[in-house]
């Protein structure tokens, strides 16, 4: 019997008998069949075929979770898929519009090792101090602030410490939204050491005229326990619009 070139399937000679030709084609369908599967491993949606070890055979590499990435293992010899290792980019865990004297943002992903908290745009009712709280139980902390202020040509600067449970509060003169606060808390999801927070403000009054830019910094004094929830406030009214961004940083 012959064979064909690449994968040696067996097919009639040209001098076989007409009533051999059943069983010829059934040989020749199994063969196919074979190596069409050995070809195509895959059995689930979103699989990947790669070249094996063995001649005319594939691989099947079974589809990955969320947000892994495809690899080369470590031998060099096959596809992967993998966890991109953490270096330093940011992932966009929430975003909450704010609304109410109070937006709590609870259930922050623990396995990141920095949070980064932008406010944009915040809007209230009435003028009133923005305030940014981390909590957890038998939540203390100290923390430390300057801030620099202009009004109409002429700058004053500000310092002092908040032994509450607010982290950092920034004074709005009016209830527009020509404003914006950064706040990025250190090791959030650890619990043998305290947390450090920085923060920036910058606010410009609607007249434009007036702008000012509180920052600062200081740590939480005790650390037994990792912060999983965050609040912003308005504490002498309620806002009406505003985005609160939440990244988690490796």
């Amino acid at each position: 019997m012959a064979t064909t070139t690449n994968y040696g399937w067996t097919t009639p000679d040209d001098t076989d008998l007409v009533k051999d030709g059943a069983a010829a084609i059934r040989t020749l369908g199994s063969s196919v069949d074979t190596t069409t599967k050995a070809l195509n491993p895959s059995t689930t949606e979103g699989d990947i075929e790669y070249r094996s070890a063995t001649a005319d055979t594939n691989a099947r590499l079974a589809i990955g979770t969320a947000g892994q990435v495809l690899t080369v293992n470590t031998g060099a010899t096959a596809p992967e898929w993998a966890t991109p290792a953490g270096g330093g980019g940011m992932t966009l865990l929430s975003t909450t519009t704010l609304s109410g004297a109070t937006t709590t943002i609870s259930g922050i992903d623990q396995t990141y090792t920095n949070l980064e908290i932008f406010v944009f745009n915040p809007a209230q009712s009435a003028a009133s101090t923005i305030q940014f709280e981390v909590e957890r139980a038998a939540f203390a902390h100290d923390v430390s602030y300057a801030g620099a202020t202009q009004t109409s040509g002429t700058f004053a600067v500000s310092g002092g410490n908040n032994a509450t449970n607010i982290v950092t509060r920034q004074q709005l003169a009016t209830a527009t939204s020509n404003s914006s606060f950064v706040w990025t808390l250190y090791q959030y999801a650890a619990t043998g050491n305290r947390k450090g927070v920085q923060f920036i403000s910058n606010y410009l009054a609607s007249s434009g005229n007036q702008c000012s830019e509180f920052f600062g910094g200081g740590y939480t004094s005790a650390s037994n326990a990792a912060f999983s929830t965050v609040k912003i406030k308005s504490t002498g009214s309620s806002f009406t619009g505003g985005t609160v961004l939440i990244y988690g940083v490796k």
